[in-house]
């Protein structure tokens, strides 16, 4: 909450996190919250349902359910080998504070930047490949709309400090499958995945993709029954 980030960012902090002891459970923690419930994402969700704030109240009570939930289903897995690949520490050559710190931001960038190159790319053809109009069909159905959202966020990889702009675009969709747009989105799309196998492992994106994206539609659905 206190430090405003975009979920690029998130995933090799989280990585360095786990690198130099923090526990795979709170760094994953770490991972979902930030770009989900910062004051930054909240402000912007507001200013983009001005006539809907309870959303904002639903989207942090939401995310916040899924981070904790997801941290909490990881640390009682407890399956430490998964993250073997971060243990070691290849910086302890470098003197200085100062020199560590951009000698480790600067591996970051370019590690992650690779992955994050190529999930853009596809999110960007997705884009222009989904027709709009082919959204108003089946707008009325409620199951259909929670999945085709909760799919949308998925493969359209919008940043979590936009993403309330484009719901809020959505208008012939209820506020709970938009709900389910904004959290899902955050912790869970095609750029994230590419970038959790780089920085953790395929196994772990494998493993991790699917039971987050199930938490977060049943987190955002429930909430939004309850909230909007």
């Amino acid at each position: 909450l206190a430090l405003p980030g975009c979920e690029c960012g998130s995933v090799p902090i989280a990585g360095r996190l786990i690198s130099h002891g923090t526990p795979p459970a709170a760094a994953l923690t770490f991972l979902l919250a930030a770009p989900a419930i910062n004051p930054v994402v909240l402000v912007s969700t507001a200013v983009a349902f001005p006539n809907d704030r309870m959303i904002v109240v639903a989207r942090f009570v939401a995310s916040f359910v899924v981070a904790i939930a997801v941290g909490t289903w990881w640390a009682r897995r407890n399956d430490a080998k998964i993250f073997a690949r971060l243990t070691t520490d290849d910086h302890e050559h470098v003197t200085g504070r100062w020199k560590q710190f951009v000698d480790a931001a600067s591996r970051d960038l370019v590690h992650a930047g690779g992955y994050l190159v190529v999930g853009a790319f596809a999110a960007a053809t997705l884009q222009l490949v989904i027709p709009r109009t082919a959204l108003n069909s089946i707008a009325n159905n409620e199951v259909l709309s929670v999945l085709l959202l909760a799919g949308l966020a998925v493969l359209l990889s919008i940043c979590s400090e936009a993403d309330a702009f484009v719901a809020a675009g959505l208008p012939q969709f209820s506020l709970t499958s938009r709900l389910v747009f904004l959290v899902v989105g955050p912790v869970i799309d095609i750029k994230l995945v590419a970038m959790h196998a780089g920085v953790f492992g395929r196994r772990f994106a494998m493993i991790f993709a699917p039971v987050t994206l199930t938490i977060a539609i049943v987190a955002a659905v429930v909430v939004g029954q309850v909230l909007l």
